[in-house]
């Protein structure tokens, strides 16, 4: 018995151990299944898969995080010359803002705003200094669009618009010296005025399908004949179209006549066409609830010379990728700094609001149920906020995240809209009617238009994040494809050997450790720092390896079928992106000096991660195609059951209290906002706050002379009556008096004139 069992553990040793043995006996066979269950890829699938790098996402998919690595990253930090620019221009515009005016009276924005925009050349922040751009960081633009959105969403999209995905970017990247020469000058100082046109009423997220066409033909061009094409299209929901004087044009490219060569579908091509270009029409514009411009274009035999193609003839059928590649760093900034400028408005003003509206004698916010709602926000906020900033040191290190841009894009726009919800719910009426004192209206209707725009949420949470991530943060799925799809058979097959053996040795590491952590509660996971702060690191490694191991486990037992089952897909993506907010939050305190008094926000926003992250891996579990398998797989990731739980109701109260007083945190919290000093709205709501502690007790005496807080402030005779009974002095009631004007005014709203039908005709007084 002892020789056999001997001879059949040689006989496995062998086989592990000797390559060609190896490779014949077991590699092969594997090769082969692993070719027959790869799900077929597009060639816009593929090119999604090649665009960007991989970065920290990479680390905490590996299953075994370097939390040392991550704290030596250099937080992304701004120049003198962009700190000028928040200063000064930025600072002078957001002054200039009347966001009523923008958007219920002129549905626009003032002319001497566009004016005041292109003058400072706002729409060049991505061009070189050599073309007459700004050349901001991702971080300098970041903070630029994100300060413009706490004052006007619309006039922060019109910016970031021409600074994102578009031609701007793309000729930086792609175009020509003619091109760049030509066009970067007049892009920086907004001489012309760009839009990308890219989604058609019968393609969206499909861009491959897309049924505008561009034929390669000659035409005329200048008096010459010239080799290019003849290009019919229909665009919408494209911003700046109703005013952009230069289209970045993305359509398919077909050679029917073989003037290129053999290839009759030549892919998708992108290119820059004036609007004055014969046969281009610009529609009218789309309503989308918010005043910056969007609307529908259309082409109709538009000849387009191949000198339009962005980069030129060689560029032609490389548009997808050319957007892939700009899409991984633009959405990593844009629509992420909306999302944390909606968090900062609703934090400081949500607060404040609440600390000074009082019901049953008691501030709203001291209400549980309102200190939720706060809670959610202020960890919300600071959770969007460090992800965009850790995004931002990656993006100025040069990195383009793919899997990272669609993290954040998508998990800032949800938190954008989960925190205006609750701040109108704790606003109430306050929040509901429209007028110029409304200052959250604009951020609510526009919510939905970064939920839906660089990759509709729902696709983007079901597909994206996951499914690239699969591919490209895993240390060897991409690598074992490329073995596979090697045509040399024999080489092919000796590196996929090799790379099957590290990932096999990688799961069943992931797997031992994930065990060990469930069964320790990952009391022995490395930690770069001591306390509670250090546990987070301790259970995101656990998270880590649980994911990691799951992830190889779904990939192994399902195949191409994963591609399919979005539900897992969903929340996969999701413990991926807990994973790297998580890490986000953790490096974001290191960096601000690890304050004791932001640590409420940081429990929060990790214990939240914690908990949804476990939520998603149970599911998984749940719902995996082996019932037994799931359950199996359960006791080596959760041996003891559930080990994590939501943040509970003192950590709640904790949070809201920072944003019920002023701080510093609260200052932290919402640092990078606008705030008009001397305004009637948000300003309001900040000098208020910082005197309401100081009048509580005067406020107590003369109310309680007064039979009640109420009467004090609704009859104007109450307080000189307290002061002529000496409840009060002279002072305390000049005080009194003036907080009781500002808090009329603050909790008040807008009314307006009606006519005999009962439509409104013009702006009234506020009521």
């Amino acid at each position: 018995m002892q020789i056999l069992t001997l001879t059949i553990l040689g006989l496995i040793a062998a086989i592990l151990l000797i390559p060609a043995l190896r490779r014949t006996v077991l590699s092969r066979y594997v090769l082969t299944w692993f070719k027959s269950v790869l799900p077929p890829m597009s060639r816009t699938e593929k090119a999604a898969i090649d665009a960007g790098t991989t970065w920290w996402d990479a680390d905490v998919f590996s299953g075994n995080p370097d939390w040392n690595k991550l704290l030596k990253i250099p937080a992304a930090e701004l120049t003198d010359e962009e700190q000028a620019f928040l200063d000064g221009p930025v600072e002078e515009l957001c002054a200039m803002l009347d966001d009523w005016q923008i958007n219920h009276e002129l549905d626009d924005l003032p002319q001497p705003v566009w004016k005041f925009l292109k003058d400072n050349n706002f729409f060049g922040m991505i061009i070189p200094k050599q073309y007459g751009g700004l050349a901001f960081s991702p971080r300098g633009q970041s903070e630029v669009v994100l300060k413009i959105a706490t004052r006007s969403p619309a006039t922060a999209i019109t910016v970031m618009v021409p600074n994102s995905l578009g031609p701007a970017e793309l000729l930086t990247h792609y175009g020509t010296d003619a091109q760049k020469d030509y066009y970067l000058p007049r892009l920086a100082n907004g001489t012309e005025l760009p839009a990308f046109a890219l989604t058609n009423p019968h393609a969206g997220s499909d861009a491959g399908s897309m049924p505008d066409i561009g034929v390669v033909c000659r035409g005329i061009y200048e008096g010459k004949e010239t080799l290019g094409f003849r290009v019919n299209w229909q665009k919408r929901y494209i911003t700046l179209s109703p005013v952009c004087t230069v289209l970045g044009l993305a359509f398919k490219a077909a050679d029917p006549d073989g003037l290129l060569g053999a290839r009759e579908s030549l892919g998708i091509t992108c290119a820059l066409v004036p609007t004055t270009a014969e046969g281009v029409k610009i529609g009218s514009r789309h309503d989308v609830g918010s005043a910056f411009l969007n609307g529908a274009n259309s082409g109709e035999d538009v000849f387009v010379p191949m000198d339009w193609v962005i980069g030129g003839q060689p560029q032609v059928g490389e548009g997808w990728k050319m957007l892939m590649n700009c899409l991984s760093v633009g959405r990593g900034i844009s629509l992420p700094a909306l999302g944390a400028a909606a968090g900062k408005l609703t934090s400081r003003t949500t607060g404040a609001y609440a600390r000074i509206r009082k019901q049953f004698k008691t501030p709203i916010g001291r209400f549980e149920g309102v200190a939720e709602a706060l809670a959610r926000i202020g960890g919300l906020t600071y959770r969007m906020d460090s992800a965009r900033l850790f995004t931002a040191a990656a993006l100025n290190a040069g990195e383009k995240p793919a899997v990272i841009s669609a993290i954040i894009k998508y998990h800032n726009t949800e938190g954008m809209r989960q925190v205006i919800n609750d701040s109108v719910d704790v606003h109430a009426g306050r929040a509901i009617c429209g007028g110029p004192q409304n200052y959250l209206r604009s951020t609510f209707n526009m919510a939905p238009v970064g939920i839906t725009v660089e990759g509709a949420n729902i696709l983007t949470r079901s597909m994206i994040i996951f499914g690239q991530g699969a591919i490209r943060c895993h240390p060897y799925v991409l690598d074992e494809m490329t073995a596979a799809a090697n045509e040399d058979k024999s080489e092919g097959l000796a590196q996929f050997d090799r790379l099957l053996f590290k990932h096999i040795r990688f799961t069943t590491g992931n797997a031992l450790r994930s065990f060990a952590h469930g069964l320790s509660g990952a009391r022995f996971a490395k930690t770069p720092r001591d306390g509670a702060v250090g546990n987070y690191y301790r259970q995101l490694s656990r998270m880590s390896a649980a994911f990691a191991f799951l992830a190889d486990v779904a990939l192994l037992t399902l195949g191409g079928e994963l591609k399919r089952r979005e539900g897992l897909s969903a929340r996969f993506g999701d413990v991926l992106s807990h994973l790297y907010m998580s890490s986000a939050v953790l490096k974001r305190y290191e960096d601000e000096g690890a304050k004791e008094a932001d640590q409420p926000f940081v429990d929060w926003a990790v214990q939240d991660s914690l908990a949804t992250m476990q939520d998603r891996l149970t599911a998984i579990l749940d719902n995996f195609p082996s019932r037994v398998l799931g359950t199996l797989l359960k006791l080596v990731v959760f041996p003891f059951g559930r080990s994590y739980r939501a943040p509970g109701d003192t950590l709640t109260l904790r949070v809201a209290g920072l944003l019920l007083e002023p701080s510093e945190s609260r200052d932290r919290l919402t640092k990078g906002m606008f705030v008009p000093v001397s305004s009637e709205d948000v300003g309001l709501l900040d000098r208020l706050l910082d005197s309401v502690s100081e009048l509580e007790p005067i406020v107590a005496k003369a109310a309680k002379h007064a039979g009640g807080e109420a009467r004090l402030w609704t009859d104007d005779n109450s307080i000189e009556a307290a002061v002529s009974a000496g409840i009060i002095n002279q002072i305390e009631g000049a005080k009194l008096n003036e907080y009781r004007r500002q808090l009329t005014r603050a909790l008040s709203v807008d009314d307006f004139p009606t006519d005999a039908q009962g439509h409104v005709v013009a702006l009234g007084e506020t009521g």
